[in-house]
């Protein structure tokens, strides 16, 4: 797996983004949601789901950042289905967001993260009709048990 494909990247993003702002998660609302707030773009569902699967810590970490990216892109493009949007797209949302549009530095580290989730999205769908942003999170929950080292005993 290369970087550019790797969870892991992801993390280490958000690490760094979250440093500059760490309330800034924190603001986004799921697709067709007309509230803002601290519920972000997952709703309590999805994120019961993401915890259902057996995985290491790593592993579900990387799991919830890329639901979370899945559904902000989906956000982002206004649709769930195609490519994730380009990056000057993310750019232009991010700096709509109350929390986070003064912070050039943020917006710009989150908004490479938020690209780079695309792109790990896009591996993942493939040829699958519909494209990255028509994925659901049981894929992603598959595709993380997949690539799951083995529990140790």
């Amino acid at each position: 797996m290369s970087p550019d494909t790797n969870p892991a990247v992801i993390g280490s993003t958000a690490s760094a983004a979250t440093s500059s702002n760490p309330n800034a998660a924190a603001t986004s609302t799921a697709p067709g949601s007309s509230t803002a707030g601290a519920e972000g773009p997952l709703n309590p569902a999805e994120l019961a789901a993401l915890e259902a699967p057996f995985l290491p810590s790593r592993e579900r970490h990387q799991l919830r950042l890329l639901a979370h990216g899945l559904r902000t892109l989906q956000q982002i493009a206004g649709r769930r289905a195609g490519p994730p949007p380009e990056l000057a797209a993310i750019q232009a949302w991010a700096r709509q967001q109350p929390s986070i549009g003064d912070d050039e530095t943020f917006v710009s580290a989150f908004s490479i993260q938020l690209q780079g989730a695309g792109q790990q999205l896009s591996q993942l769908a493939g040829d699958r009709p519909g494209g990255a942003l028509a994925l659901e999170l049981s894929e992603l929950i598959n595709a993380a048990q997949r690539q799951s080292p083995a529990p140790q005993s």
